[in-house]
């Protein structure tokens, strides 16, 4: 299975078959092609959603940005965490999904806690029903189910950032079970790609790293890379 490492992208060192799967699969990727965004806020993952968009056929999101997403769609999203500026894009991107006709999947249920921490206390609740005071920290077992069946009609799946706070054991499930599910497809002649550094600790820490098709350990070089930006060190290898 092949690594790649972010100083190698930067300094030109990696040999072209390398670059070529990587950038391959993301510019031509097999269809149907998905990515899976996760992580804690929309505007770090801004430019890769935008770029993703022009690419996939499904763009599943998980993690804190969700419910940005849930509160743009006028939803009561509790103590969850929101970016109040970000609002006005999480609407756009939702209507540019539906322009360029992208299924464009939120979650359906999530596992809410009473605080941030280990062991607080959880329960599993719709993602239109977050009572005050409650905070969104994983996905539920609803939009585990649907996510995986979604996934089952793929070619390719390029996976970047956690479904939750996979760090709390509490709140890992969602995590564990989309690393799962890629590994399984990948079994099946499925391209699975994991991208950014949450992403491929989850993997590791359920032991299923070598049965992705490719992994990218660097999580800046990986975000740039599926931001449709050239990277210094594939110039550097087309130059030389």
């Amino acid at each position: 299975m092949p690594w790649l490492d972010p100083r190698e992208w930067w300094m030109g060192r990696h040999p072209h078959p390398e670059l070529d799967y990587l950038v391959g699969a993301v510019s031509n990727p097999k269809k149907p092609f998905a990515a899976i965004v996760g992580g804690s806020k929309v505007s770090s993952k801004i430019g890769v959603i935008e770029s993703l968009l022009n690419k996939v056929d499904i763009l599943i999101l998980g993690g804190g940005m969700i419910f940005t997403f849930y509160k743009a769609q006028g939803l009561a999203v509790g103590s969850s965490l929101v970016e109040e500026d970000k609002l006005d894009l999480a609407t756009s991107l939702i209507e540019k999904a539906k322009a360029k006709g992208v299924a464009l999947l939120l979650p359906s249920d999530v596992v809410i806690a009473d605080k941030f921490a280990p062991d607080a206390n959880s329960k599993i609740v719709p993602a239109s029903s977050i009572p005050d005071g409650w905070m969104g920290l994983d996905i539920g077992p609803d939009s585990i189910k649907s996510f995986s069946e979604s996934l089952d009609t793929t070619k390719t799946v390029i996976w970047n950032g956690p479904m939750g706070v996979f760090e709390f054991e509490k709140f890992a499930a969602g995590t564990e079970a989309i690393a799962h599910k890629l590994a399984d497809l990948s079994g099946k002649g499925v391209t699975t790609i994991i991208g950014g550094g949450d992403s491929v600790a989850a993997v590791e820490k359920v032991g299923l790293a070598d049965k992705m098709s490719h992994i990218s350990t660097g999580g800046g070089a990986s975000l740039e890379l599926l931001e449709g930006k050239p990277l210094p060190g594939v110039l550097a290898l087309d130059e030389a």
